[in-house]
């Protein structure tokens, strides 16, 4: 896929964050955004700014973690545009909590969004996708390579996107379905505050310096670039792509070194 132009994209979680960002981003390619999200309000004011960059916009509303939200969306997608080029599913939540304190309705929330958001969709998309040989994405996580202590859910969703997508990707392999999963590593965007914490409350705030993190329109154009070059994977930040390397190699020394570094955070029960 050397351009996104004219292509019908699919992106969920497009209210915010990644999600918004890449809406903008591809946007400028002048395709077809079918923009996803539960905050119609906050929806409507990404797809106008789409508008003004080229692109053609619907929005839907949808929560992934319901299996026929998914569906509906789906069939929005085709009876708008007629056909699906790109899903992007980007919609994701985290938690912040001590597995040992944790409700287990946290754990399973998480993966109903996180890792079930990304089946339903990827089901519904998929005989148009294969149709068009076109790309499957889904925004994962360094938490996807490496657990991170106080994330078990989260974790625990990300690993599980990722085992699906491979196993995806492999099936599909001599039908033309291109797979990509995408690591941006900390980014600075409102997944933090939004984290559950133990009682499935969000935190409402965040505990790193959100200033000095990845900017969400960096990683929107690297997705870009990965989707239009079929890239299988795209790890982000220094940092990322050493803890992975790192725990390829050395998974107990990276154990010590991701706790010492979860430690350091405000309040953290690491010390």
């Amino acid at each position: 896929m050397s351009s996104l132009s004219n292509k019908v994209i699919i992106i969920t979680g497009a209210s915010s964050g990644i999600g918004e960002a890449c809406a903008l981003d591809f946007a400028s390619h002048q395709c077809k955004l079918v923009l996803a999200a539960r905050s119609m309000d906050k929806l409507k004011a990404v797809a106008e700014t789409c508008k003004a960059r080229g692109a053609e916009v619907i929005t839907v509303s949808c929560d992934v973690a319901k299996e026929e939200d998914c569906k509906h969306l789906v069939e929005e997608s085709i009876r708008a545009f007629g056909t699906i080029h790109v899903l992007l599913n980007n919609a994701g939540i985290s938690m912040r909590a001590v597995f040992e304190q944790t409700d287990l309705q946290v754990i399973r929330q998480v993966m109903d969004i996180n890792f079930w958001g990304t089946v339903y969709c990827t089901k519904y998309a998929l005989p148009y996708l294969l149709k068009e040989k076109g790309s499957v994405v889904g925004v994962s996580s360094i938490a996807g390579y490496k657990g991170l202590p106080g994330r078990t859910g989260y974790s625990a969703s990300k690993f599980a996107m990722q085992g699906f997508l491979e196993a995806l990707r492999t099936e599909n392999m001599k039908k033309g379905l291109h797979v990509l999963i995408a690591c941006p590593g900390y980014t600075a965007s409102n997944i933090r505050n939004t984290a559950l914490n133990k009682y499935g409350k969000s935190q409402s705030e965040t505990p790193l310096d959100e200033s000095k993190l990845m900017q969400p329109e960096e990683v929107a154009d690297y997705i870009a670039q990965a989707v239009m070059k079929r890239k299988r994977t795209l790890i982000l930040t220094t940092q990322g792509k050493l803890a992975v390397w790192l725990n390829k190699f050395f998974p107990a020394f990276t154990d010590k070194l991701v706790y010492k570094t979860i430690a350091k955070e405000p309040d953290s029960p690491f010390k």
